[in-house]
């Protein structure tokens, strides 16, 4: 994969964004004025600042920026092309809750899966996440705050030659954010505006394969607890449903085309809990299946 780095794309976006970041601090500022002044701002705010990032400080062009399009608050789009959705919210209502982010985010995703959009985001004018949809689930692209000091260059990766290049070393920790709580979740199958799955009360995100993320049919290997945090007693089952059938068997739930990166999510959720490498004496057989076909696939660089 090239060094993006080493792009002159790359460059000059990361030198005008360096530039251009103090007077977007200002004007962010100057916005939130209504918030300082009575403690709360209105989402227009938010998008206002979100106007401001993509089209001043960012690279798009005012006109690739569109507002409330079948839904959506901003869809981005590039010589009739849609790159990328982003559910706003008012300013603070995200940053920073993990339930509120979750719920912001199938919101995004749904309007992604109806308008076939790669790439989601979610803003309060506070903090900006983005993702891409990819098979069996998703990648992440930016995590940044938008009161930085320093211009955070990975905006980079939602600037107009950044937008489409698959970002393969991201490694973006969503989930410090701090967890739901078993309260905050109902028994009516949403949370918090998004859906929860009827039979293992989850969202979305801790499902390793998410066909769509608005159909709870689709969403299989439950591999996360409803806080983010690994579930130490899934994640080896989600990994043997996949290893068990993979290559020579048929594999019912999932596509086979989408199995590559569903080992590649769990692979890094094992990896971050301590489970690869799994060299040492007695290491569990989903983990040592996992980390062999790590090599099998050439997807190994991921799980490091």
């Amino acid at each position: 994969m090239t060094d993006v780095a080493s792009l002159v794309a790359y460059r000059r976006c990361c030198d005008a964004l360096s530039v251009a970041w103090p007077s977007f601090l200002a004007k962010r500022e100057e916005r939130l004025a209504q918030q300082h002044r009575f403690g709360t701002a209105s989402e227009k705010v938010a998008e206002n600042i979100l106007e401001d990032l993509f089209t001043s400080t960012l690279d798009w062009h005012l006109a690739d920026f569109n507002n409330q399009v079948a839904y959506a608050d901003i869809v981005l789009t590039r010589l009739g092309i849609k790159h990328l959705i982003v559910e706003v919210k008012r300013p603070g209502s995200l940053a920073w809750n993990q339930r509120s982010v979750d719920a912001a985010l199938a919101q995004a995703h749904r309007y992604a899966d109806e308008q076939k959009v790669h790439s989601v985001a979610v803003s309060d004018g506070v903090m900006l996440y983005a993702r891409d949809h990819v098979p069996g689930g998703h990648r992440d692209r930016v995590f940044v705050r938008l009161d930085e000091p320093e211009a955070p260059l990975d905006l980079w990766w939602l600037s107009v030659d950044g937008i489409y290049r698959p970002r393969a070393d991201s490694d973006v920790v969503l989930r410090l954010l701090p967890p739901a709580t078993p309260s905050e979740t109902d028994a009516t199958g949403e949370f918090e505006g998004g859906l929860l799955h009827p039979k293992y009360h989850l969202p979305a995100d801790c499902f390793a394969y998410v066909g769509s993320a608005a159909d709870v049919q689709t969403w299989h290997l439950p591999y996360l607890l409803a806080d983010g945090r690994p579930d130490l007693a899934r994640l080896p089952k989600a990994i043997q449903a996949i290893l068990s059938n993979y290559r020579g068997a048929h594999v019912s739930s999932i596509p086979e085309d989408a199995i590559p990166e569903v080992l590649v999510t769990l692979g890094r959720t094992a990896r971050r809990s301590g489970k690869l490498p799994a060299d040492a004496v007695g290491a569990a057989h989903a983990y040592v299946q996992l980390q062999v076909s790590a090599f099998a696939l050439s997807r190994s660089p991921a799980f490091k």
